[in-house]
């Protein structure tokens, strides 16, 4: 699949967003994290400025994005209508959150439920977001168990980063925060592993010989090209990355978004000081921001849709 710019950014921003959004209603929720006005207004505000960049960013990759709205009429069949009413939805526990945690000061039984509310509303959406694709059955590299667990992973890793960047800010700073983000590095490196490796070993149950029921006669292949010019299907479902290119890429994701999280875990885990903390979370935020849109990218460039047969 041709990786557009506006979902790379859509998937990536919105899942950091609605992972930092789950964290902070969760430990908000349970008093892991203080009712401080300042964690409330950078934390809520980066989570809903992340979150709401990225929703809008997607509608730039449709082709009458004025029309974005009817998609949300058909949530009882389409993951795209299903995220759509989630995302509307975290909205409403996520403002009452707010206003608990910036205008409040404190996190009392009906803005701590909102936050707990929140957090299961943001996971639901990244959960339909992964989906989306998932559900595709003619690109086989989505149509997998482990593309929602990977997206789920990812932008909790991502959440967890940006917390730890903020607690650091704020010198609330918790040893759970930083367990957290190493175990959820390790967890989202083994899942992506899964996953490649899955992809790699799967055999595409489409082929030309399958198609036509030319197969026992021998290799098919067309006789001439199906267009003497490119056209919108060759633009956006037939996208070829070069196998060493993608190794590259695979490998700089393990380091970025994986690795690099992981021995920051590691550095303050033995380590203290907030100052030391806060520039440690900041470089690891900032490598591993680079590194999930690498993944991105991946995730839609390795992607082969079915009808590429026709064309290639």
């Amino acid at each position: 699949m041709h990786p557009s710019v506006s979902i790379i950014f859509f998937t990536t921003a919105s899942g950091a967003g609605y992972g930092l959004l789950a964290l902070m209603g969760l430990f908000g929720a349970f008093g892991l994290l203080p009712a401080d006005q300042g964690i409330g207004i950078v934390g809520l505000g980066l989570a809903l400025t992340l979150i709401t960049a990225g929703l809008l960013s997607s509608t730039f990759h449709l082709g009458h994005p004025e029309r974005a709205w009817r998609a949300l009429s058909q949530w009882k069949s389409s993951w795209l209508s299903r995220e759509g009413v989630m995302a509307i939805l975290t909205y409403v526990p996520a403002l009452v959150l707010a206003i608990g945690w910036v205008f409040k000061g404190h996190l009392g039984f009906g803005y701590g439920l909102a936050g707990l509310i929140a957090a299961v509303l943001a996971i639901a959406t990244v959960y339909c977001t992964a989906m989306i694709y998932a559900s595709l059955k003619p690109i086989r590299q989505w149509h997998t168990p482990l593309t929602a667990p990977n997206y789920l992973l990812l932008a909790l890793l991502t959440g967890t980063i940006a917390l730890n960047v903020i607690a650091f800010m704020f010198k609330a700073e918790h040893g759970l925060f930083i367990w957290l983000m190493l175990l959820l590095a390790i967890g989202a490196w083994i899942a992506k592993r899964l996953y490649w490796r899955a992809i790699d070993n799967q055999i595409p149950a489409s082929s030309r010989e399958t198609a036509t029921g030319l197969g026992n006669f021998g290799k098919v292949r067309p006789l001439e090209p199906p267009h003497t010019s490119p056209n919108y299907l060759q633009k956006e479902m037939v996208f070829r990355v070069a196998r060493d290119h993608a190794e590259r890429l695979r490998t700089l994701v393990q380091l970025l978004t994986f690795g690099m999280p992981a021995l920051v875990a590691l550095l303050l885990i033995v380590f203290s000081g907030s100052a030391f903390g806060l520039l440690m979370s900041i470089m690891a935020l900032l490598f591993a921001g680079i590194g999930v849109l690498f993944e991105r990218w991946l995730f839609f460039a390795e992607a082969e849709h079915t009808v590429g047969l026709y064309y290639n």
